[in-house]
């Protein structure tokens, strides 16, 4: 494992056994993130991002099950511990969730219980993780209140979450998230439940706390623009796998795979007129009925019949400097005429 890298995430699978059949909801998936960086997933949902996300904190729902793949994240040392390998209830991990991996959610009342204060939750999670006394960690929540921006600290300790708007109770579950001081910090549609002042507010809050504290961040989300402007690093997800990778600015500018160029057509502009809106065709496949070869080939608008519904591309083809896309389209003669190599 490179010394930069701090969680390395290698041909992970998730699988989901129901009655109906087995959901692949990761399929495969391979990516890295390095100290202090922001690296963006994005895709349409039902294409696997927050599985993903719940794989490495150890959180999957039943009947979901992590089924091979490793999930690498470096240790103060030189070692590694493989998160996927571990007791998703036993002790080492429970010391990594929460401590040194954090996340917040969508709807921060999925995270916060109504019955307990704002104050004793997040101070809860300080003890546990930092061992503070009571005192210390009302004092650190208070701390960490006012640096999230929520007004009159001190007398929120006491607040309900039901008291707070929507926009003061995601500062709070920021707030909960990084009082264990941790390494990587998982988004996971951070800011999709708020309106755009609040969501920027929120999106600038999570930036200036990155770089004041060092951490990393996996910033899962939909919206090209927040991703464009946060992060370093963007993977995009379809139907379980990574189909493209790479710098921002590499992806955003000469995007490779057709499902990213397409996600990119729909995004808005002020010079298109209206009507000019493009949409991708179809929709993500059902679960249940995986297609052969290359899975966005139903909606692709590049499909060469005989090759994209037959053979599954390389997952990584090299496009340009640090820039991978699974597709036939860049892949040699021979993985386009064999399928995958």
């Amino acid at each position: 494992m490179s010394a930069n890298r701090l969680l390395d995430v290698t041909d992970l699978k998730v699988h989901f056994a129901l009655d109906e059949g087995t959901v692949r909801a990761v399929d495969g998936v391979s990516f890295h993130v390095e100290e202090g960086e922001i690296v963006g997933v994005i895709g349409e949902s039902g294409c696997g991002k927050s599985v993903t996300a719940q794989a490495i904190m150890r959180i999957v729902p039943q009947p979901g099950r992590i089924v091979s793949g490793k999930i690498l994240l470096r240790g103060d040392g030189n070692g590694a511990d493989d998160l996927a390998g571990l007791d998703d209830r036993g002790k080492r991990i429970r010391g990594i969730r929460g401590g040194t991996i954090s996340m917040i959610f969508q709807e921060p009342m999925t995270s916060f219980s109504p019955v307990y204060t704002i104050g004793n939750q997040i101070s809860e999670a300080a003890r546990i993780h930092r061992g503070m006394d009571k005192r210390q960690a009302r004092a650190l929540t208070a701390e960490m209140l006012n640096k999230v921006g929520i007004p009159r600290p001190s007398e929120r300790l006491d607040s309900y979450p039901f008291q707070l708007s929507g926009g003061m109770r995601q500062r709070a579950m920021i707030a909960m998230a990084l009082c264990t001081n941790p390494r990587i910090l998982i988004a996971d549609e951070p800011t999709t439940a708020l309106d755009v002042t609040i969501q920027a507010q929120i999106l600038d809050l999570i930036r200036s706390l990155q770089q004041e504290m060092g951490m990393s961040v996996l910033l899962i989300s939909h919206d090209l623009g927040v991703i464009a402007e946060m992060c370093h690093r963007v993977a995009v997800m379809y139907l379980g796998r990574i189909v493209e990778s790479g710098t921002v600015q590499s992806v955003f500018e000469r995007p490779s795979h057709p499902y990213t160029q397409a996600l990119m057509n729909s995004m808005p502009k002020m010079s298109r007129r209206a009507g000019d809106l493009s949409v991708i065709r179809g929709s993500v496949p059902n679960p249940f009925e995986r297609v052969s070869g290359c899975p966005f080939h139903p909606r692709c608008e590049h499909i060469m019949s005989g090759r994209c519904d037959q053979g599954r591309p390389p997952d990584r083809v090299l496009v340009g400097e640090n820039h991978h896309a699974a597709c036939l389209l860049h892949a040699p003669t021979e993985a386009r005429e064999g399928g995958r190599t």
